[in-house]
């Protein structure tokens, strides 16, 4: 089978041929269909994400496919099954083996390509804005690269929670992504200064912030008193020095989100969001964006696009001739 790989922190992925793994106990084998890539997988191939899987690595943190084996322990029910899977590493190949508890069954109408673009995005928004966050309907929502995997979600969601939605991305292509999402105002982070564009539209009460730097800063200058910010992540490649003066002077709180670490730390956060996420898929009231959909011989090409910030919403690879929804 074919698998996207490295031996050694920093070195470039390389396609190699490997033997097809055997499931061991409570795991399963999946026939890999798509896999959906975040920009964690570029942190992990150089050594600089909070989690470091053992080497050698297949990057691909999210993916669905078709359970073909199961392990000792596992349900054998599960054959044959269609599933997503957020599996931390492992997605960029044509077989992987899993835990079979990570195993969420797709609904019927759900194609591969939009299951592994659904779960990490998607899940990552929803924990944020409703477990986190506690976003309330009317209250204003500052979605910072509101055009990215993640943040063109909280876009969306914050929508369907019946927030006033304020999308900040960078130039006039993207923010015509972030206003198809449903947003309601839009700020150019190439142009605007962004802290008095969001206080002329009356402050947020909420930021969902995937981008840290200089947008953290102007964001929290420009939340309301007893604003939330949700941190997600740093693509700006900056983090964040919070004043907590500020914090005590507005009664501001900010909160951080590792959507991964709730596996183990309260599992049921994420079995819950995902569920909810699901109905609303199944109702038509979210459809993953994916703006780039290549095959596994591309994969670097793949991660090259979110490396470079030319795609919006999802990138998503395939792995060949794979039977669909």
């Amino acid at each position: 089978m074919l698998n996207y790989r490295i031996h050694a922190i920093g070195e470039i992925p390389k396609l190699e041929e490997t033997d097809r793994p055997d499931p061991g106990r409570d795991e399963v084998l999946v026939r890999i269909a798509a896999c959906g890539l975040n920009f964690a997988d570029l942190l992990m191939i150089a050594g600089r994400y909070q989690e470091r899987p053992p080497l050698p690595l297949t990057p691909g943190m999210e993916l669905a496919g078709t359970v073909e084996a199961a392990g000792p322990g596992a349900d054998p029910a599960l054959i044959g099954r269609r599933v997503a899977v957020f599996a931390g590493s492992g997605g960029l190949a044509e077989y992987g083996v899993f835990p079979a508890a990570r195993c969420v069954t797709l609904p019927d109408t759900m194609p591969f390509a939009d299951a592994a673009a659904f779960q990490v995005a998607y899940g990552t928004s929803d924990v944020a804005l409703n477990h986190k966050a506690r976003l309330g309907p009317g209250e204003t929502l500052l979605v910072l690269g509101a055009a990215g995997g993640v943040g063109m979600t909280a876009v969306e969601i914050g929508k369907l929670m019946g927030a006033r939605v304020i999308a900040c991305a960078r130039g006039p292509e993207k923010l015509k992504v972030a206003a198809a999402a449903g947003a309601d105002h839009l700020i150019d982070s190439d142009d605007d200064d962004l802290r008095a564009a969001v206080k002329a539209l009356g402050g947020a009460d909420v930021v969902y912030d995937p981008v840290g730097g200089d947008q953290f800063t102007a964001a929290m200058r420009a939340c309301r008193p007893g604003g939330r910010i949700v941190v997600i992540g740093f693509a700006s490649g900056e983090v964040p020095q919070i004043p907590a003066n500020h914090l005590l002077v507005k009664n501001l709180s900010v909160l951080g989100l590792y959507w991964g670490g709730y596996l183990s730390l309260r599992p049921e956060v994420l079995t819950e969001s995902l569920a909810r996420l699901f109905s609303w898929y199944e109702a038509g009231k979210l459809r993953p964006h994916i703006s780039h959909c290549l095959p596994l011989d591309r994969a670097a090409d793949a991660l090259d696009l979110l490396k470079t910030r030319k795609s919006t919403g999802k990138v998503v690879v395939t792995m060949g001739d794979q039977p669909r929804a």
